[in-house]
């Protein structure tokens, strides 16, 4: 237990300070969104790029571990969608946009740190196999959903246009996408660049922590927060709940590979899902109450899976 708390302490600890020090006005909350973005856009991008550039696709693409981690995930969205509309009778475009917020995961922001901390490197490359899917999919399929569901829905056709230009523009793909080229090409990284991409990498993990945390002051419970609650528990404890069970009992995934893909399904809700309720201007109390509880409550949760993956 007591290496459970040595792994969750520094993460959260990071995550905290960003917080009190905004709070508190010891740094700028104008400058969260900057670290933010430079985490996004910059340094995971390269974190990525260098990981797909030198791994071994053989022993890390595991559809094991992808698939089962991506069923928890669809089925956190539909049950999310169920409760919303028929147990806190919302409409269909706010059922919809809550269980985006029970389905998208925070795999930069506090995936890759957690993960590094908990694992080490040997655990990242498996984690960037389901990252480069998550986005693409996640979003493509949340936004085709709302389309259909919300009553004054776009034509289809926009919402896959809309769809295939967020995922265009996603920094994340484009470092995985290089990346992956690089890797195909057999050509070998010169140590110039893999210094570069080095001294990048090393600053997603203090920057996302410390940028998550300041930007937590922006949140606050509203009258829904019993949704959001729900929503939550379905995130943190129904999402990894069914990925360990299709990976290890049903597909007898060795369990010492099988926890990375667990423990990131255990992630609390991506900045995403504000994203998606403002984009369409639905459920977006349910989706920063969401990201404030599983953020706040995965600091429990996420010992919790960390102890019960260490037996």
């Amino acid at each position: 237990m007591l290496s459970t708390v040595n792994v969750v302490l520094p993460v959260f600890g990071i995550l905290a300070l960003g917080y009190v020090a905004v709070r508190l006005r010891l740094y700028p909350a104008e400058g969260v969104r900057g670290l933010v973005a430079f985490v996004n856009n910059f340094a995971t991008p390269c974190l990525l790029f260098q990981a797909m550039w030198t791994s071994d696709f053989g022993a890390t693409f595991n559809l094991s571990i992808i698939v089962p981690f991506f069923i928890g995930s669809v089925f956190s969205f539909v049950a999310g969608i169920f409760l919303a509309i028929r147990v806190f009778r919302e409409k269909p475009g706010v059922g919809v946009a809550s269980g985006f917020a029970a389905m998208f995961t925070n795999t930069v922001l506090v995936g890759i740190p957690l993960l590094q901390r908990a694992y080490g490197a040997e655990s990242l490359p498996i984690v960037f196999s389901i990252i480069a899917f998550h986005a693409p999919l996640l979003i493509t399929g949340g936004m085709l959903v709302m389309e259909l569901m919300r009553r004054d829905g776009a034509p289809l056709h926009r919402a896959l246009g809309a769809a295939a230009i967020r995922v265009a523009q996603n920094p994340l793909l484009w470092g995985v996408g290089l990346g992956l080229l690089g890797n195909l090409s057999g050509i070998e990284m010169p140590e110039p660049g893999m210094a570069f991409f080095n001294m990048m990498s090393a600053a997603v993990l203090p920057a996302a922590l410390f940028g998550l945390g300041g930007a937590l002051n922006e949140y606050r419970l509203s009258e829904n927060w019993p949704q959001a609650l729900a929503m939550s528990i379905l995130k943190l404890v129904v999402h990894p709940a069914i990925a360990w069970v299709l990976m290890v009992p049903v597909l007898q995934v060795d369990p010492d590979i099988a926890r990375y893909g667990v423990l990131l399904a255990a992630m609390p809700a991506g900045i995403n899902v504000y994203v998606f309720a403002t984009y369409y201007n639905r459920g977006v109390n349910v989706a920063t109450n969401t990201i404030l509880i599983t953020t706040v409550g995965s600091m429990l949760t996420i010992s919790g899976w960390l102890y019960l993956l260490s037996l």
